[in-house]
């Protein structure tokens, strides 16, 4: 039997990949064929996404693909980070490169906003989980700037979408990427007129909203003579890459959690219907669209960002080298809030995790691996925080913590989070987001018929990892300890 061929294009906020997946005898073969790193650029004091050279990178990933002279590939599907957009003018031109979420220019923007619309309201009206980050404040601080590009704006793309719109020329806006925004209500099923009327923005801006699975169209003329494939189809996949990853969860039933762990850690389950309460908005969790009608209720921790900011600071050391540090390390020495504002873009990671220790009168840690293991131990801490709160806003018990995406390598952070909650982990696959990129992309063309039969495919296709919780009265002792610098580092 021929295999059926897919390529995803996979965007994370440090690196982008190529990945081949051949559909065959009931099984997903991947395959990389290309990497290329992802690094903001620095203009006049800002930090932007650099789509010129991004674009470059996916025309020689096409170019590679096309030598091998494969056999026929049917589609391809773009997924990258959410709540990141660029302005389009009337004609369709980038007005300017799109900026960084973590740009500062979205400092105090939440808390001007909920002058024109209450706190309340937006949870109502969205059921979006409040960041500085979220498209909602990116927009806001651009109005009170007055800038001028968002005067001159025809059109807004988010990050997959402009990838869609350079290879087809079609604007549309998928529904997974769509929900990152805070600008979409689910209970409408729409743009919501409140709050882009509140920004002074016309829905006139905003792009027609496909689900998952929408064929776009071939791919522009230009492209296809520039790489030799010409009749290459673009798909929609979930083009956030959270959705497309948790498509790739290999569970069976309903009683799991996930945590697509990468940059950040994307914790929560999957519901049929968006979860807008009282509790959800205190606790702050997000209702963000999934694959097949589904809704993901979830949190975003800052996840292994805190780690990346560690190397980016010592330089010479990979992961795998700071982990074993960690793993010598005296357990529970330092804890941390990873949630804090202090981590979200320090000059210095490391000195913002010693100096977070000291104002909050934990020892500070002396090492790199008593800097690493309080990393590990405090995300792990946060897992069980999030964990309790997903089992009082919804009814579903919880026995297994899926964990997906690049942070299911590390052992000890699984092996952590294990302890931490008191349940078993399953970790992988790994390139979680590219291989439920394909998946719904094999949907799509007709050959795996639900989201269901998708994961049972991704489970026989890809040998996970076990991790068994130690009952360890030391954690409990940690937890209540954790949950008082909560407490602490929230007045």
């Amino acid at each position: 039997m021929r295999g059926h061929n897919f390529l995803a294009l996979d965007f994370g906020a440090e690196s982008g990949r190529a990945i081949l997946g051949t559909l065959k005898d009931g099984r997903l073969i991947v395959r990389e064929i290309a990497r290329f790193p992802n690094t903001p650029v620095e203009r006049q004091g800002h930090y932007h996404w650099d789509i010129p050279h991004l674009f470059g990178e996916v025309t020689k990933a096409l170019e590679a693909h096309a030598a091998e002279k494969l056999d026929g590939t049917e589609s391809l599907g773009v997924d990258t980070w959410g709540v990141d957009f660029a302005l389009l003018d009337s004609e369709g031109e980038l007005l300017e490169l799109p900026y960084c979420y973590r740009d500062s220019r979205t400092d105090g923007m939440m808390q001007e906003f909920f002058k024109r619309v209450p706190r309340e309201r937006i949870y109502q009206l969205t059921g979006v989980q409040f960041l500085q980050i979220n498209t909602l404040y990116q927009l806001f601080s651009m109005a009170q700037q007055k800038s001028p590009q968002l005067k001159k704006a025809g059109h807004l793309l988010f990050m997959p979408d402009i990838f869609n719109y350079l290879l087809t020329g079609e604007k549309k806006t998928e529904f997974t990427i769509a929900t990152t925004s805070q600008l979409y209500n689910p209970l409408k099923n729409n743009w919501d007129e409140e709050i882009l009327a509140a920004l002074g923005m016309s829905m006139d801006i905003m792009q027609e909203i496909v689900p998952p699975g929408t064929r776009l169209g071939k791919i522009r003329e230009s492209i296809g003579e520039q790489t030799g494939l010409k009749e290459l189809t673009v798909i929609a996949p979930a083009t956030h890459d959270t959705g497309s990853a948790i498509a790739a969860v290999p569970a069976e039933g309903a009683e799991w959690t996930y945590i697509s762990s990468g940059t950040w850690s994307l914790m929560g389950v999957e519901v049929g219907k968006p979860v807008i309460t009282d509790k959800a908005r205190e606790y702050n969790f997000t209702n963000e669209g999934g694959v097949d009608g589904t809704f993901r209720l979830l949190k975003n921790i800052m996840g292994l960002w805190l780690m990346q900011g560690c190397r980016n600071a010592w330089g010479r050391y990979d992961y795998e080298e700071l982990t074993r540090l960690a793993r010598d390390a005296k357990p529970f020495k330092s804890l941390i809030c990873p949630d804090s504002g202090d981590f979200f873009s320090p000059p210095d990671m490391p000195e913002a995790i010693c100096a977070f220790c000291h104002d909050h009168g934990e020892p500070v840690p002396a090492s790199m691996g008593e800097i690493v293991r309080c990393v590990l131990e405090s995300l792990a801490l946060q897992y069980r925080v999030v964990l309790n709160q997903l089992r009082e806003i919804q009814p579903r018990d919880i026995q297994t913590v899926h964990i997906v995406g690049g942070g299911c390598q590390n052992k000890l952070l699984c092996q952590l989070t294990a302890d931490a909650t008191g349940l078993p982990v399953i970790a992988g696959p790994v390139e979680a987001a590219a291989i439920g990129n394909l998946m719904v992309q094999a949907i799509a063309g007709g050959h795996v018929k639900s989201l269901a039969e998708a994961r049972e495919i991704v489970r026989r296709s890809f040998e996970p990892a076990q991790y068994e919780p130690h009952n360890d009265a030391d954690w409990d002792a940690a937890f209540e300890r954790f949950n008082h610098l909560r407490e602490d580092s929230a007045q």
